[in-house]
């Protein structure tokens, strides 16, 4: 048994007390090939409930700061995480963002799903903000399809991302996925990118109800 099938098999039944997932449209997935799942990010748990409710293995890039820990409870949650499919990577920099994209465009390369927040950090407070052209790039390079998903309640269970989440029912609800093949060959045209990114982000709007902020979320969390 892989140590994803293990915690599945051991913290899922916990999880699911805990937080009551309704998943809606999860058969938009398909059940092999390369996927994208992109979606909003309102809080920390969002990556613990995401792998819970796919079938296949979801790999998604994670502060390495979750893997670095000292202790027990430092092992323990390098130990969870990268057993569900996070995937460390040093994203401060000018290269972090490269680093990403190119962990991205591995796992896809391998068929597998990888699951993107194109917001890149989380809303600060609860609005969806606008999409950063990575996701864009992703599926342009790879041909992979974009499956858009939404996480509802969570930030209910956890506010301000911080602190032991407190029972409750969140529902994740999958659309159908996007494929971009018309504009193949066209991942370095920012007026494409950001064409694809948007569209993407609409489905993701549509799915989870949330009001639309056209600004990064990393500037409103400065202002």
């Amino acid at each position: 048994m892989s140590r994803f099938a293990l915690i599945k098999a051991v913290l899922g039944p916990i999880m699911r007390l805990m937080f009551r997932p309704q998943v809606e449209g999860v058969e938009h997935i398909p059940g092999d090939g390369p996927v994208i799942l992109a979606g909003n990010h309102l809080t920390f748990i969002d990556s613990m409930i995401l792998p819970l409710v796919s079938k296949r293995q979801v790999f998604f890039i994670g502060k390495d700061e979750y893997v670095t820990g000292k202790g027990f409870k430092g092992r323990l949650m390098a130990w969870f995480f990268t057993g569900v499919g996070m995937i460390p990577v040093d994203r401060d920099g000018a290269s972090g963002g490269v680093a990403a994209l190119m962990t991205g465009k591995r796992v896809l390369d391998e068929g597998r799903i990888f699951g993107i927040y194109p917001e890149g950090t989380r809303s600060p407070d609860g609005r969806l903000y606008r999409g950063r052209t990575g996701i864009a790039r992703l599926t342009l390079m790879t041909g992979a399809p974009v499956v858009p998903f939404a996480m509802i309640g969570t930030d209910k269970l956890q506010p301000g991302g911080a602190g032991i989440p407190r029972p409750g029912k969140v529902t994740v609800r999958f659309g159908e996925a996007m494929e971009f093949s018309r504009y193949e060959g066209m991942d370095r045209d920012r007026y494409v990118l950001r064409a694809v990114t948007d569209s993407v982000m609409a489905e993701v709007m549509r799915l989870s109800g949330q009001e639309y902020v056209d600004m990064y979320a990393t500037k409103a969390k400065a202002a």
